[in-house]
């Protein structure tokens, strides 16, 4: 009964929503003790009232000067959006296939025929998004790799925003294709790149995974539309988060017909181990038999398959946990800009507070963690050498207790940090940098010779090849 009072408060969950959970979701029961899945309830719905009036509601355990409740602490490192880690349709179509043995596809995926359960959540998975053809894959690093490998060589201009993930450059790379890298989110250095170069394939990211930017698709669109240019979008992290039932941001802005490939990983709101590239058919079917990881890889597992299937019919069916998370992401977003850090008060679910080098990124991580706070640090090559930052990822599971002991730690740090060791975030106002004035700080020119920090880290030679060649 005890392990039932700390999910009811953990979750902010009633009495009866705590009990209806409990039922449905296996985690809730391995909290409890149970060894194996039950059915039934345990005790009679009424018990907790009973047990309340014995002991007493006393189970908060306030921090001094902190918001009250159990949960003393609040996760925003994963990237399950939408809460669905565990969601009992999900498992249940798991165990159903592990349990009845599944396909017989342990192979490569190029061996797969039509009739199998993977092609089955290939096609399902082409129409939720409206286009003819989509490939499962073994990641979303295969998926961006595999297709950079098949639709481009030595010939392709390749218009890759700087901050695209990793594996689109080595994909570009691994094909000898001319990479030519623009300006993060600025449509007009790509078209200046493109006026410079001639025809090519143009990657971005719907929103990019580091900083949690959102691309200015419509423009990028028209700009390959009008110069005869392919575009490729990776949509990781807006996939099952825009779009009416979680289509992503493609789809959200009516832009089907102009993207010609979607990429994304699986791993986010869909919380599944795989990766999806979606297509014209002809060239998905070129893909299959043509990407790399796809023919020297073995199939997604079967009860993987099975629960991405799941997945897919909840993200579309239950809209509220999209409404949740605007409503957590604007409500953070708002407190955070109201304490000073600079952020907007519109955007995604990633939230960025940039830190400046990576050992003040480290200390204000610390900081956040001693107060139960706990995102992600990311830092070079991922980001500039002077951009390290703390990365929070909001999901739809977050409740009022959890933002405000967010917005409180937040307040607790910036008071903390003397001002020399402040994040630039927390810096709004504050007219001198770490004993630098702001106008004495380098301005990079727009131009064609310029290249961006982040371009600069993506496209230098390992360190371990530079060793090899020194010696």
């Amino acid at each position: 009964m005890l392990g039932m009072f700390i999910l009811k408060h953990t979750y902010g969950l009633s009495d009866e929503q705590v009990w209806d959970r409990w039922v449905h979701d296996p985690y809730f029961q391995y909290f409890t003790g149970e060894e194996f899945f039950q059915h039934e309830l345990p005790h009679e719905r009424s018990g907790m009232s009973h047990w309340r009036n014995r002991i007493g509601e006393t189970l908060d355990i306030p921090t001094p000067g902190s918001p009250s409740g159990l949960r003393l602490s609040a996760e925003l490192s994963g990237n399950d959006y939408l809460d669905l880690g565990g969601h009992s349709a999900i498992t249940e179509a798991k165990v159903a296939v592990m349990q009845g043995g599944g396909d017989d596809v342990y192979m490569s995926a190029a061996f797969l025929t039509d009739g199998t359960m993977q092609r089955a959540v290939e096609r399902k998975m082409a129409a939720f998004l409206g286009t003819e053809d989509a490939v499962l894959c073994q990641s979303g690093w295969c998926a961006n790799l595999g297709l950079m490998q098949a639709i481009s060589d030595q010939e392709t201009q390749v218009y890759v925003d700087a901050g695209v993930h990793a594996a689109i450059w080595d994909g570009a790379r691994s094909a000898g294709a001319q990479i030519r890298p623009f300006r993060h989110n600025r449509p007009e250095s790509l078209e200046r790149k493109i006026r410079n170069h001639g025809v090519g394939i143009v990657v971005v990211s719907a929103v990019y995974g580091v900083d949690g930017t959102i691309c200015p698709l419509a423009q990028i669109a028209d700009i390959a539309e009008r110069h005869g240019c392919e575009i490729v979008v990776d949509e990781t992290h807006s996939i099952g988060v825009y779009g009416r039932q979680g289509q992503g941001l493609v789809s959200d802005l009516g832009l089907q017909d102009k993207i010609t490939y979607r990429t994304f990983s699986l791993s986010k709101a869909m919380v599944t181990r795989a990766g999806m590239v979606t297509g014209p058919a002809r060239i998905m079917d070129f893909f299959r038999f043509e990407s790399r990881p796809a023919i020297f890889s073995s199939a997604v597992l079967p009860h993987e398959v099975a629960g991405l299937g799941a997945a897919l019919n909840v993200i579309q069916e239950e809209d509220w946990r999209r409404e949740r998370l605007r409503h957590n992401t604007s409500l953070l977003r708002i407190r955070l800009a109201d304490l000073g850090f600079d952020v907007a008060v519109s955007g995604s679910q990633i939230i960025a507070l940039v830190a400046g080098v990576e050992d003040v990124a480290i200390a204000f991580r610390d900081a956040l963690e001693r107060h139960h706070i706990f995102g992600t640090l990311i830092s070079a090559p991922a980001t500039t050498r002077n951009g390290a930052l703390v990365r929070l990822s909001v999901n739809s599971g977050l409740v009022e207790e959890d933002l405000r002991r967010i917005a409180w730690a937040c307040t607790c740090v910036r008071d903390e940090i003397p001002i020399s060791r402040w994040p630039l975030t927390l810096r709004r106002g504050v007219p001198a940098i770490v004993g630098r004035d702001a106008a004495d700080l380098p301005i990079v020119p727009d131009d064609e010779t310029e290249t961006d920090a982040v371009t600069e880290a993506a496209t230098a030679t390992p360190p371990s090849e530079e060793k090899r060649r020194a010696s």
